[in-house]
């Protein structure tokens, strides 16, 4: 029995660890490609490992004016940064209205914040795009920023969720002691929800770093671009350079990487403990 079960588990252990280098393998073509020589690039068979490897590729691509590698990740972390909190302090108040407050009609609105994610979002493209050229915002960051204040139907329901495992007897003992809505949310309800809050902030950091259709659409000054955008640019004027490509898209990968291994405990926790209730 122990032999087959000890059997089992290095099999499971054996083909997790072949799935994973699966998914490593265009990481590590990435990362190989960008310390190679342009004329190492295209071969057949391909390369495994340059011969010599050129760090000197990450100096070129970032320093070259036409990827302002400085610039680009002000802009960036501007945007995640703002994108982030207005997304996790929208989302976790109206949650926390849908979980914890009895309304009338509190069900049906509910149902209705998550059929807005059965909706494309081409669908409201064009009229959000005239909706903003309209206030004049277009060409600047509001476009981007604004609509996460206003919160997200699929972080709402993660957060609800979350609060729903919350007892209510720990709500309606701060009532009894007179406290209000908001205080029980910013002194009870959010400490106790900081692994789905982690998850949220996660999600949309990761969303709002890799997003490029916004900023394509609603910036037009090339000094206000993020780095997804800058990446674009940089390619459009070296099509042919792709060790140099390669180089700044794994530069900007990097942080991401190493962010989730920094917070991967909480965010596996935050996912493990929100559970499908109610």
């Amino acid at each position: 029995m122990k032999v087959s079960k000890l059997f089992g588990t290095v099999t499971v252990q054996v083909l997790l660890l072949a799935v994973s280098l699966l998914f490593l393998i265009p990481l590590w073509w990435l990362f190989v490609s960008s310390l190679k020589p342009i004329d190492q690039i295209l071969t057949i068979p391909p390369i495994w490992w340059p011969q010599p490897p050129q760090w000197s590729n990450y100096v070129d691509a970032l320093t070259s004016p036409a990827f302002p590698f400085v610039q680009l990740m002000v802009n960036t972390l501007f945007y995640c940064a703002l994108a982030t909190i207005g997304t996790v302090l929208s989302s976790s108040v109206v949650a926390y209205a849908f979980a914890r407050m009895r309304f009338v009609g509190r069900d049906l609105l509910f149902g209705i914040t998550l059929a807005t994610l059965l909706l494309p979002g081409v669908v409201t493209l064009i009229p959000t795009y005239v909706l903003f050229q309209r206030l004049g915002w277009v060409g600047t960051y509001a476009p981007l920023i604004v609509p996460y204040f206003f919160g997200s139907a699929f972080n709402i329901f993660l957060l609800r969720q979350f609060m729903l495992t919350i007892p209510l007897e720990l709500s309606d003992a701060a009532y009894v002691d007179g406290a209000g809505d908001f205080l029980i949310l910013w002194r009870i309800i959010l400490p106790l929800v900081k692994p789905a809050l982690l998850v949220v902030a996660i999600f949309n950091f990761i969303y709002a770093w890799n997003d490029f259709l916004g900023p394509l659409l609603y910036l037009d000054d090339a000094s206000k671009y993020p780095f997804s955008i800058g990446l674009y640019a940089f390619r459009t004027r070296f099509a042919l350079q792709w060790n140099l490509l390669t180089a700044a898209a794994l530069a900007i990968t990097i942080p991401l990487i190493a962010a989730f291994f920094v917070l991967q405990k909480y965010f596996i926790e935050g996912v493990t403990l929100t559970g499908v209730k109610g």
